[in-house]
């Protein structure tokens, strides 16, 4: 409302203002007012709403059930004619079962006594388990450029952990001298995704590799003989540059290949040493001891001469003029480290000792005396003797070794006798190695190829695992090593895992075998029946 106007009279005009202020801010009733949202407004236009909650909870059911179990029972239905009565046992039975075991006692107590004597299950063990009667070829290893160059195998080996296996290349054909690279390679066979043609390491060698041989307890190390005549030693850890020992061409080296066999040999002078042994064609046998410079110097050697053995041997004239037998493979006995056999050309087989005194007629230029080491000539092979290998068995009655060549046959040997005990033709086929199993003191096995013509010339490989428990004449399993007209020259058992044999052959191809459960488990009476094969015949 306007406020009141209230005229004083003359008295002018200031008190007309302040009557007009007091009526302005006097008490009244007043209308009232409405201010709407214009932001609600806005965002209900938009359907927009604000609110506030926890993220979704996760939920999952899971069921648990547990089995049950029931006993149930079947029997067949009681017969008609059966009563629960004549089930049970009445006074006249027991009378006749009495009756019956009076009659029959004395004949019972007899058969009793008779079978407390008998001694036909002697030895007889019952095995519950599942026999594994087949051989199985695990692996093929090859190296495709050895057999792009027709390279042949020469030499198996395993290493002291019995995981891995190496092989060297080169030429057992090549007539009288070769001077072809080679190789020697190895194959990790516990390692994971394993290529049989891909070797986990390949050494190039400049001459052919005739043998090789793994330390027997560091298992980088590896020995070699060479076609050159010299001894090298290699730590396959070393990829870059393997090569840490070698004899070099000298006046003590072989003047012709190492062919056979290679062997590490204690140290007498200094613990946990190891010096080598190498034989040759040549006719000696040479032990190499190691040298800070990486050298190998001889120690002590030995030479086999014509006025040791029977003049029907086959001999070799050598340059100094004196006479000599080329040694093609040899063996240590497993219980006398002084005691040897080797294997010659003209087919003997000799049985030698280290601690002769007797000297050979000496080679100009060599540093040291070589000793004659022959003590005892066996009975010839009709050819060649390739492969010896001594028994890691026996030792109560003789020592036992074993002897192959090309004439076919195996012969078993005692050391107190130049006859064989045991003489097995396997078939007419070369024999180029036989290796006596680590496990069975009756079981070896045997490289064989068949041929004629030149020393090393043969056709058809196999590998031949030889039983006396089974067959005293001829083989257990004969196993094709190769398709085509392709020898086996080499194999080795595995001592630490025994069901395996390596073989290699001339294609270049290293086969690794799984022996069954009857070629790795000796029996209970085996080591008895070996002795009696060897004192039925020294009697």
């Amino acid at each position: 409302a306007a406020p009141a106007r209230v005229a004083m009279g003359t008295g002018g005009c200031g008190s007309t203002v302040e009557v007009a202020a007091a009526a302005m801010f006097a008490d009244g009733p007043g209308g009232s007012a409405d201010v709407g949202s214009l932001w609600r407004r806005a965002r209900s236009a938009r359907c927009e709403a604000k609110s506030c909650q926890t993220g979704p909870i996760a939920t999952a059911e899971a069921a648990v059930q547990m089995g049950t179990k029931r006993e149930a029972g079947v029997q067949t239905e009681q017969g008609a004619g059966v009563t629960q009565g004549s089930l049970q046992e009445g006074p006249a039975d027991t009378a006749r079962l009495l009756s019956f075991l009076q009659r029959v006692e004395d004949a019972v107590i007899k058969e009793l006594s008779k079978n407390c004597r008998s001694h036909a299950f002697d030895g007889f063990e019952v095995n519950w388990t599942d026999q594994n009667e087949t051989v199985l070829c695990l692996h093929t290893l090859s190296y495709p450029e050895a057999q792009h160059r027709k390279l042949q195998v020469t030499d198996v080996s395993w290493n002291a952990t019995g995981a891995v296996v190496a092989c060297s290349y080169g030429r057992l054909d090549d007539g009288d001298w070769s001077t072809e690279k080679s190789y020697v390679c190895t194959w990790n066979l516990d390692r994971r995704g394993l290529n049989p043609q891909c070797p986990n390491l390949v050494v190039d060698v400049p001459s052919s590799v005739m043998c090789l041989a793994f330390h027997p307890s560091q298992p980088s190390l590896i020995a070699g003989g060479l076609f050159s005549g010299e001894v090298v030693v290699w730590d396959t850890s070393r990829t870059e540059d393997p090569l840490i020992l070698r004899t070099g061409m000298t006046d003590d080296t072989h003047t012709d290949p190492v062919y056979q066999q290679i062997n590490w040999l204690p140290d007498g002078k200094h613990r946990n040493h190891f010096q080598l042994l190498s034989a040759s064609t040549d006719g000696k046998m040479l032990v190499w001891r190691e040298e800070r410079d990486g050298r190998l110097v001889l120690a002590e050697g030995f030479a086999l001469v014509a006025q040791q053995i029977p003049r029907s041997i086959r001999l070799k004239k050598l340059a100094w003029g004196e006479t000599a037998v080329g040694v093609t493979s040899l063996s240590f006995s497993h219980f006398d480290p002084c005691v040897f056999v080797v294997g010659v050309e003209g087919g003997f087989a000799l049985q030698c000792s280290m601690a002769v005194e007797t000297e050979a007629p000496q080679r100009p230029g060599s540093s040291l005396p070589l000793r004659a080491p022959a003590e005892l000539a066996f009975s010839p092979h009709g050819g060649p003797v390739y492969s010896v290998s001594c028994s890691p068995f026996h030792r109560q009655v003789v020592n036992l070794f074993l002897s192959c060549g090309t004439d076919g046959h195996v012969h078993l040997h005692s050391m107190l006798q130049a006859q064989p005990l045991v003489s097995v033709q396997l078939s007419k086929k070369y024999l180029f190695c036989v290796r006596w199993s680590p496990v069975r003191p009756l079981v070896f096995a045997a490289a064989s190829g068949e041929g004629k013509c030149d020393m090393y010339l043969c056709f058809k490989g196999e590998v031949q695992l030889f039983d006396f428990e089974k067959s005293a004449q001829k083989a257990a399993v004969s196993i094709k090593q190769t398709l085509g007209e392709s020898p086996v020259y080499c194999l080795e058992f595995n001592v630490k895992q025994p069901q395996l044999l390596a073989a290699g052959d001339a294609t270049g191809a290293v086969k690794v075998w799984q022996l069954s459960s009857d070629f790795t488990e000796q029996g209970a009476r085996e080591m008895k029946h070996l002795e009696q094969l060897a004192s039925e015949v020294t009697d």
